[in-house]
């Protein structure tokens, strides 16, 4: 089995990211053209980390976007539950000190209740079986006034840019993932799980379904990404 399909069967997905991880972040810049720093950068700015919080980054893969939540001084915890990627992100941020990494599925978090001051997940939402128990599980590690900050794929709001998207999908997306990628059928799975997921204001009910607070989101890339925000009410 070398991809995923839109069952998210976990041991599939994680099977598939296994496979991937040697590459991911390669990857990644590739496919997004340029866009997965400034991405990461406007992520770490909405959760805002600070000395002496404790952080949780679910579906953390090979941590790039925990070690720049920890360098803030917080202490984070990258969680994914892909050995593979966990074992390449142990090794490439090894020189940070306060980033720990734990394998953990995001529908059954192995943390205390009100555990951590921000919970945040980048580009991995979508790949979990059952979101909406994944974002329950997110409230109950977040502490009473904490943060959620998830960064997803989503739904460009305007026509033209949805058209020039999905030309970009189809026709230039997979010639690059054979250039950039160790295992190029995967990525099939990407498109399928970004045209499957939910527009920015069903995400934004969900989120608010499991009892966050101040619930907004900010298009990035003309919405080809959106950025949501919330409070856990303390």
């Amino acid at each position: 089995m070398t991809r995923a399909d839109l069952g998210k069967d976990p041991r599939e997905v994680s099977a598939m990211f296994d496979r991937v991880a040697a590459a991911y972040d390669r990857t990644n810049t590739v496919l997004s053209v340029g866009n997965a720093p400034l991405w990461r950068v406007a992520t770490t700015r909405a959760v805002d980390p600070k000395p002496g919080e404790r952080i949780l980054d679910v579906a953390a893969g090979t941590g790039t976007s925990s070690a720049s939540l920890a360098k803030s001084g917080a202490s984070v915890v990258a969680a994914d539950f892909s050995p593979g990627m966990i074992e390449v992100g142990r090794r490439r941020q090894a020189q940070v000190p306060n980033l720990v990494f734990v394998e953990a599925d995001a529908t059954k978090l192995p943390f205390d209740d009100d555990a951590f001051d921000a919970v945040t997940i980048s580009f991995g939402l979508r790949n979990v079986n059952e979101p909406k128990l994944a974002i329950a599980e997110f409230f109950r590690v977040t502490k009473p006034g904490g943060r959620l900050v998830i960064c997803e794929f989503s739904t460009p709001p305007t026509p033209f840019v949805r058209f020039g998207y999905g030309v970009y999908q189809r026709y230039v997306m997979p010639p690059l993932v054979k250039l950039s990628s160790s295992n190029d059928t995967a990525y099939e799975y990407l498109n399928e799980s970004i045209n499957a997921w939910p527009a920015q204001p069903e995400l934004a009910a969900w989120i608010r379904e499991a009892g966050y607070t101040d619930v907004a989101w900010r298009n990035l890339t003309m919405g080809v990404v959106a950025l949501h925000r919330a409070r856990k009410a303390g």
